[in-house]
């Protein structure tokens, strides 16, 4: 709005007497506030780079440190031991001629008490360091702490009793530790035994013993002098090398998705919601921005997690390129790109520095609903080009895009603080096949018309016509727990902060005065057009191979599983495994995602799931052995399950490690047939639990209707299956399934039914030796030819 003011703040008319100037005092004011709010901002990211640069201590104890000091002197005595007296001696010059000595001593004094401080400071930050960088306590049994634990929890609680900003803890989370290559190997090996025949396994061996003593040795070096150098030795080449690299759509094979409320749906008018939405996201930048967001913390604990991802959350946006693709990061933007039938919108959120009321939102995208301009030539399905092949749309953006009215208009969609889709479809549970439009809606949020969205944009939020919304979200600048904090956080706003009025309206008042939002112009040639009509292609033959399928399994939940004294987690990965047994009659490398975010730019590491002990215990109670056999079993593959999450989560972990050996090897110039063959083992069955963080915006209790669906993603392997799901209340658990219609052998439906008999069965082997009513089993059914 900024812009628009200073456009007619100055006029000025030439005329015989002279120049005529003319100022509108109306639109300096509102240059004055703008200008007001953006120093505001600077001196409120000053402040807080003081905080928590100083943070366990806090600013104001620097003046304690001083009077305690200058009080001490007092006394007549010298708590510096000298020091003092040092600092006076080495005073320029000046200063010896200019203060009295009474003036140098004070001087002298306070040059003491600010090194005195910043070393206290220095202590207690490499303290609090050494404190984050004890994982023990994560191995200990439930009900057993040891001693040196509860010291840990006590010392750690008066480190961090201060009220943290957002990035306070950053600078004290440990690296990332280089495991030891036999380490690696032997977890490795230990992983596929299950998976490799004999002759197979001895192989997989052999390469592995010939790695460790040939190449492996001289790769681990390289990358513990990274480990020295960088923050992290993994993230920056997984960004680069597993998603900015990749030349193939981002659509479907690295973008994932979002839900709605899965019950209620807070307004049906589509304007309403998205005025509350766009809301609810720009406060919570605001609060990112000045860093009000609790850290966040391992559940049930005060042990902080990394907020890096954080940083990059609005305003970005990748950008293709040839070779790869680039991440742009903005200053804040005071507008957001909207797209709707076919016509791409600037919509200004802010006026003179003062964010829109939700009504004054939504009255604005009112406006643009009711607009009946037609698509320019080759606009409406523009977005295409971000779902197809990234090297087509890079030359595309390059001979195109570069300057004129497409580079201005392009500029506003990628420096928006995000992307709104103003969708004509309706979605969610509803009618009368409330399943099937769940899996509809599930296809919708993750590819939509395959050019209704912007897949390169951070995150686009789509809002339908009946009120319903979800959000896409590209992959490379964040993990699922980070959106899905935002996505909570704007679901709970939405609903019970912000609300609604009784006809479904936003609250607040309207300024008619507002300009309406801008329509984006473009010059479209029909080399561009040619080149959308063919990315479009690409990417709907990828949309209608994907085949979703989402469900809500209400039988029972993680309160009936923990009172088995069973990790949940646990519980849902080794009924995976039985169900994907079941469902292809064998076993397969089954990837995990676990966060590493206890460590500084942490991002994930992957739990290897299929392991010997689940093996044993599938196999045990497909096979019909006697019932104590198969739970014994079943407990010793959960615990160590638990151990493999565990291991994962403190920086043991195997994937990651040969990874970035591998990308050192190709730096280098070198071939190891060992890491060329682990990094082509295809990931049949990937899962990812949606972890709930914000517990206390929702009251379930009272509110038991609001209950989250989470998100999903699309299948990792073209035969395989992509398995989401999150853990709700005590009593649901929501699953989204995914696969391809390609490959006749995995089928969506028909594996979401096997989740459910495998979960019953499992409960029902783990609930009979204590008396309880046992759920009955699930007759065996035979394998189908499909299934194998």
């Amino acid at each position: 709005m900024a812009e628009a003011h200073q456009a007619v703040a100055f006029q000025f008319t030439i005329t015989p007497e002279g120049m005529d100037l003319q100022l509108s005092y109306q639109a300096l004011h509102q240059i004055y506030r703008s200008g007001l709010r953006s120093w505001k901002k600077r001196i409120s990211r000053m402040q807080n780079r003081v905080i928590k640069g100083v943070y366990p201590a806090s600013p104001s104890s620097w003046l304690f440190v001083v009077i305690a000091i200058l009080a001490t002197m007092y006394m007549r005595s010298d708590p510096s031991m000298g020091l003092i007296a040092k600092i006076q001696q080495h005073l320029p010059l000046s200063l010896h001629v200019s203060l009295s000595s009474q003036g140098q001593t004070m001087l002298s004094a306070l040059v003491f008490s600010t090194l005195l401080w910043l070393s206290v400071i220095l202590a207690l930050r490499l303290c609090l360091k050494l404190l984050l960088s004890y994982h023990r306590w994560m191995f200990e049994k439930h009900g057993r702490t040891s001693t040196t634990t509860k010291v840990w929890v006590t010392l750690l609680r008066l480190l961090s009793g201060r009220k943290p900003l957002l990035y306070s803890y950053q600078t004290s989370l440990p690296h990332l530790p280089v495991p030891t290559i036999k380490d690696t190997l032997s977890r490795y090996l230990e992983s596929v035994q299950p998976l490799l025949t004999g002759p197979g396994f001895e192989r997989m061996t052999g390469l592995a013993n010939q790695f460790e003593f040939s190449l492996g040795n001289r790769l681990q070096r390289y990358l513990k002098l990274k480990a020295l150098w960088a923050t992290n030795y993994v993230s920056d080449w997984w960004e680069e090398f597993i998603y900015l690299r990749s030349r193939g759509p981002i659509m479907v094979n690295s973008n994932y998705y979002g839900m709605d409320f899965l019950y209620v749906t807070p307004t049906s008018v589509q304007a309403a919601r998205a005025g509350n939405t766009i809301t609810a996201l720009l406060l919570y930048r605001r609060q990112v921005n000045r860093e009000e967001l609790k850290p966040s913390r391992v559940p049930g604990t005060v042990i902080p997690l990394c907020a890096a991802q954080c940083e990059r959350m609005f305003n970005t946006t990748r950008t293709p390129g040839i070779e790869t693709d680039v991440l742009q990061h903005w200053q804040d933007s005071e507008f957001v790109a909207v797209y709707h039938r076919g016509r791409y919108f600037r919509l200004w959120v802010y006026q003179a520095g003062r964010l829109l009321s939700p009504r004054e939102i939504q009255s604005q995208v009112q406006r643009i609903l009711d607009d009946p301009s037609p698509p320019q030539p080759g606009e409406e399905k523009l977005g295409a080009l971000t779902a197809g092949d990234r090297v087509p749309w890079s030359e595309v953006r390059k001979r195109h895009f570069g300057a004129g009215v497409n580079r201005r208009s392009l500029d506003v969609i990628e420096r928006a603080a995000f992307f709104v889709t103003l969708d004509e479809e309706e979605q969610g549970m509803r009618g009368d096949d409330p399943a099937g439009n769940l899996d509809r809606y599930a296809k919708s949020l993750l590819h939509g018309k395959c050019y209704d969205r912007w897949f390169d944009k951070s995150f686009s939020i789509i809002v339908y016509k009946n009120g319903k919304s979800g959000l896409n979200a590209e992959h490379s600048w964040a993990d699922a727990p980070t959106v899905a904090h935002l996505w909570e956080y704007t679901l709970a706003t939405d609903a019970f902060q912000l609300g609604y009025t009784e006809d479904g309206h936003c609250k607040g008042e309207v300024d008619r005065t507002l300009p309406p939002p801008q329509r984006l112009l473009w010059d479209l040639p029909s080399e561009v057009q040619a080149q959308v009509s063919s990315s479009l292609a690409v990417a709907q033959e990828l949309a209608d191979d994907v085949d979703c399928h989402v469900f809500p399994f209400r039988d029972f939940g993680k309160g009936r599983i923990k009172k088995l004294r069973i990790s949940p987690d646990a519980f849902i990965q080794l009924s995976l495994q039985l169900a994907y047994y079941r469902d292809r009659g064998g076993f397969c490398l089954t990837y995990e995602a676990s966060m590493t975010r206890l460590f500084r730019e942490g991002r994930t590491e992957t739990v290897r799931s299929c392991s010997s002990e689940s093996c044993d215990f599938v196999k045990a109670l497909a096979g019909g052995e006697e019932e104590e056999h198969c739970r014994q079993l079943f407990r010793r593959a959960a615990e160590k399950h638990q151990n493999l999450y565990r291991l994962a989560m403190t920086g043991d972990g195997i994937d990651r490690h040969l990874f970035c050996l591998y990308v050192v090897s190709k730096y280098l110039g070198v071939d190891s047939p060992f890491l060329k063959e682990v990094l082509s083992e295809p990931w049949r069955l990937s899962t990812s639990q949606t972890p709930l963080q914000q517990m206390e915006l929702f009251d379930l209790k009272n509110n038991p209707e609001f209950i989250s669906l989470g998100g999903g993603f699309g299948p990792v392997a073209d035969d395989g299956y992509g398995v989401s799901y999150i853990i709700v209340g005590e009593d649901m658990i929501n699953f989204h399934v995914s696969s391809k219609h390609s490959c006749s052998g995995t089928d969506s439906h028909r594996f979401g039914q096997q989740i459910s008999r495998a979960f019953k069965d499992i409960l029902a082997l783990l609930s009979s030796p204590d008396g309880k009513t046992a759920t009955p089993r699930s007759p065996p059914q035979p394998l189908t030819k499909k299934a194998l």
